[in-house]
């Protein structure tokens, strides 16, 4: 049976903005209160979802959240109207309803924790939507994300469903963009390899001083659990609290992996020799798995956050050979661009390096892996799939029509407190569930 990675990227909503909300994020932080374009946003990310279809990958689409969040606005004890609820927070907490406002599920890699069927105990693919407890802007997103992903993954034969971790601290869940699988083929059973900023309960361990670890070792073992992974085919590891501080908000801002490649920077990971020599034993055949180190005098940390070199996509082509998807920064940076010109002469499966301009994404944070969530499918599983959600040409077109019709070219700060957006969004969002065939998934469909 046929096996693939199909990558399904997350559709930017309609009140993309820079907020400013990601503490640890230093783009984000670096950006805050400028003008956002949430059309061009939109278009940047369905042209790089068409380009990965043309060049043979399978993909597909994500919809975004519900925006601005009034619900949650009405927990906070605003009261009136949705217009007279979004004037109250504009008024009385305006850093309240830049949170509500904000359409970070763009970078799906946040969105779940996703075990193919071939590593599982009962042979399905099993999701576990993200808690994101760390920011209160994300922390919203877990319960519509999963009604999303059930209406993508229907079929209880192929696909099984998990309620997001406890909304808790201890049990902080970043999602995909954590987690790592290696195979030596997307059909065989992989090592997951999952990654963590901090110890929940054992505060000897080392830790971040500056800014926040979001994942917690105690949120990847309950994932591991509850998709019936084996112990001899998981690894743990640690992320380097040191490069945390330095803006490394994530694994995938640091390292990517894909099939039996794992690109990592030198200063990556917590005992990185040990780690490295447990993944090469549950890989099983050493001489297939190819670790590739960048060093700190190729690439500084520093360059690798500005320029996102490891939140690149690594994907395999249908030739066989792997090609890197990179942010057109990447190419802008010398260091960054020698080094992949370099790569792609190398004895390692890397062949091809592909650049992107998905520039609207990066100025908020998030480089072309945080836009896409990766599942690996049987051609069976695959026909399972809502086929809607897949991307092809009339899918493109009519995306980037419903985009020029519901989406406002610039959108500022002040913008947010228009009680005019909200009718906007769910209107956009209405019409996309009919294009996508979701079904009610917001709630404000399903009142």
């Amino acid at each position: 049976m046929n096996f693939f990675e199909a990558n399904f990227d997350g559709l930017v909503g309609p009140t993309h903005n820079y907020a400013g909300l990601s503490v640890g994020n230093v783009a984000s932080l670096s950006n805050a209160k400028n003008s956002s374009s949430p059309r061009q946003a939109a278009k940047q990310g369905l042209s790089k979802m068409k380009a990965l279809h043309d060049l043979g990958m399978v993909q597909g689409v994500l919809a975004p959240q519900e925006r601005p969040d009034v619900y949650t606005l009405r927990r906070l004890g605003f009261t009136g109207t949705d217009a007279q609820v979004i004037a109250k927070a504009a008024k009385q907490a305006p850093a309240v309803l830049r949170a509500v406002c904000s359409a970070s599920s763009m970078w799906t890699a946040n969105a779940a924790t996703i075990s193919p069927s071939a590593d599982t105990h009962d042979g399905k693919v099993h999701f576990t939507p993200a808690n994101l407890t760390n920011k209160f802007h994300r922390s919203l997103e877990p319960v519509t994300t999963g009604r999303i992903l059930q209406a993508m993954f229907r079929d209880p034969a192929h696909f099984a469903h998990h309620t997001h971790l406890p909304d808790n601290d201890h049990f902080g869940d970043e999602g995909a963009a954590n987690h790592t699988r290696l195979c030596s083929a997307y059909g065989k059973r992989g090592v997951e390899l999952f990654v963590f900023g901090r110890y929940a309960f054992d505060s000897s361990q080392p830790a971040p001083k500056r800014f926040p670890a979001r994942h917690t070792l105690e949120a990847c073992e309950a994932v591991a659990r509850l998709h019936g992974l084996s112990g001899e085919h998981v690894v743990y590891m640690q992320q380097n609290p040191d490069v945390i501080d330095q803006g490394v908000f994530h694994n995938d801002v640091i390292a990517v992996g894909n099939q039996n490649v794992l690109f990592y920077h030198q200063q990556a990971f917590v005992d990185k020799q040990n780690k490295l020599s447990e993944l090469r034993r549950k890989f099983g055949n050493e001489a297939d798995l190819h670790l590739i180190e960048v060093k700190d005098s190729d690439v500084s940390v520093s360059e690798a956050i500005k320029t996102y070199l490891f939140n690149t996509q690594v994907i395999t082509l249908p030739s066989g050979e792997m090609a890197i998807i990179a942010p057109t920064e990447c190419q802008e940076s010398h260091a960054v661009s020698s080094y992949l010109a370099a790569l792609v002469q190398q004895h390692t499966p890397i062949r091809h390096v592909h650049y992107y301009d998905v520039k609207q994404s990066m100025r908020n944070g998030g480089g072309p892996a945080c836009l896409r969530l990766r599942v690996a499918l049987s051609e069976q599983e695959k026909q399972a799939v809502n086929p809607n959600v897949l991307m092809n040409d009339a899918l493109f077109s009519t995306l980037n029509q419903w985009v020029d019709k519901h989406y406002r070219d610039q959108i500022s700060e002040a913008d947010l407190a228009d009680p005019q957006l909200l009718d906007e969004s769910r209107s956009a969002l209405d019409e996309l569930t009919q294009i996508l065939g979701l079904g009610s998934v917001y709630q404000f469909q399903q009142e």
